[in-house]
């Protein structure tokens, strides 16, 4: 379900972003429920240390709610449901792109800086 998805997103960007923050993790960890725990793509992607692991992983889990969704029968009264969900992560992994591009693109820039300030003075 997207609510897990989206806990375990949260986890991983207070990790990604060092936010120490014990009632926002066991909030985020009580929505998990045991999913938190237990083998699989949530766990890992409540574990990710850095954006690489953190988008990777995320992507896996946009990808097991794509297969529920797929998998749901058309006369289920929880598909719109379903679909509004897959909607939703899917925006928030476009979202998440953005600022991962943005912060590329700063950390790009910091080099062209870089070579601009020695440009303007010189080693010796």
């Amino acid at each position: 379900m997207a609510c897990h998805e989206l806990a375990a997103l949260r986890l991983s960007l207070m990790n990604v972003l060092g936010i120490d923050d014990a009632a926002e993790r066991q909030h985020e960890l009580a929505e998990l429920g045991s999913a938190a725990e237990a083998p699989g793509v949530l766990r890992s992607l409540a574990r990710a240390k850095d954006l690489a692991e953190l988008q990777r992983f995320f992507a896996s889990a946009l990808v097991g709610l794509q297969e529920k969704v797929a998998g749901t029968r058309a006369d289920d009264p929880k598909l719109p449901y379903l679909r509004t969900l897959l909607v939703l992560t899917r925006g928030v992994e476009l979202e998440l792109q953005r600022h991962v591009d943005s912060l590329t693109s700063l950390w790009r820039g910091l080099e062209e800086l870089h070579d601009f300030t020695h440009e303007l003075y010189p080693r010796d």
